[in-house]
């Protein structure tokens, strides 16, 4: 891309008769920036048609774009969100209207999952903070029944791979997402084997937002975060590991995490993981966000059937209790 748009400023600064002479004596590619497939494009879209290089990428890029049809029927299928959070830790918004957002979106159930205590920047929930959140979100499945608030967390998981909350409180939710969020730029002998030991507690429901990547800079409090490549881990062993302990692999629908990537989605797929389609909002508007998930999904050759999220409240319960 960076060769089309070198070639394009050339161009963009000769005149008409300049270009004309250029392309009839052939020596566009005389000119310093400009090679033969720039010059080739150039000559085409000069006379009005579509370069063929560019036809070319259309026909490809349309075989690997799923149809509407097909993530629209995808979507449609999840009936719940397991990655939500909340004014309690980082989240802009009550739980009460993160649910009836969920709500108008035609979900059945959403997972209340703030961080745990040990993210101090996102104001993660002490023992004693998520015990009265347990009581807060009782009352409110009360009020909105049938809608249902599955109580959750979203746990961090320690450099040594345990996880970031008492086992006596994890064993009393409903789901339990483990996540990564430090020391990120662990070697992969490290990093596996913390994910291995995380994948393997038996509180683990869903594995979080696996590479820990940012593919584009979010702003936060202090500025704005520039993109982050993916934390390096023994793939094949942690998802492998996720199949033998019943852990889903989190496709995280955020725009700027999208994680995980393709290859690794595909690579999960082949090994026989389950998978949660997740948003992770923080906010009411980005519970729309499972359409870039379910996206990802279909392009990937995931099977509905192989999402938790899919499932009834009841079933789901019955897949995280065992």
């Amino acid at each position: 891309m960076q060769a089309f748009r070198t070639a394009a400023a050339v161009v963009d600064g000769l005149d008409e008769g300049q270009l004309d002479l250029k392309i009839r004596t052939n020596t566009l590619k005389d000119l310093k920036g400009v090679g033969p497939k720039t010059a080739a494009v150039i000559v085409q879209a000069h006379q009005g048609r579509v370069p063929e290089y560019l036809a070319t990428l259309e026909q490809d890029l349309a075989e690997l774009v799923p149809a509407a049809d097909d993530v629209a029927e995808f979507r449609a299928a999840l009936r719940g969100d397991l990655h939500v959070h909340s004014d309690w830790s980082d989240g802009g918004s009550p739980i009460r209207e993160m649910a009836e957002s969920a709500m108008a979106l035609g979900h059945e159930y959403m997972a209340l999952t703030d961080h745990s205590p040990r993210l101090t920047v996102a104001n993660g929930l002490s023992p004693q903070r998520l015990e009265e959140q347990l009581d807060v979100v009782a009352a409110l499945n009360e009020e909105l029944a049938p809608f249902r608030i599955l109580t959750g967390i979203e746990c961090d998981i320690n450099v040594d791979g345990s996880l970031d909350q008492t086992d006596e409180l994890l064993g009393r939710l409903d789901v339990v997402v483990a996540s990564v969020h430090s020391d990120l730029r662990a070697d992969a002998t490290a990093m596996t084997e913390r994910m291995l030991r995380a994948v393997a507690n038996p509180h683990t429901d869903v594995l979080g937002h696996c590479t820990g990547r940012l593919v584009i800079g979010r702003r936060q409090r202090n500025g704005t975060q520039k993109p982050r490549p993916e934390s390096v881990f023994d793939a094949e062993a942690v998802f492998a590991a996720c199949v033998e302990f019943g852990t889903a692999v989190e496709i995280n629908s955020r725009p700027e995490r999208l994680d995980p990537p393709r290859r690794l989605l595909r690579l999960a797929v082949e090994l026989g993981c389950e998978f949660a389609i997740d948003t992770d909002a923080h906010a009411p508007g980005q519970l729309d966000w499972q359409g870039n998930g379910c996206e990802r999904a279909v392009e990937c050759g995931v099977d509905p059937d192989r999402v938790i999220n899919t499932r009834t409240a009841d079933d789901l319960l019955g897949w995280t209790g065992a």
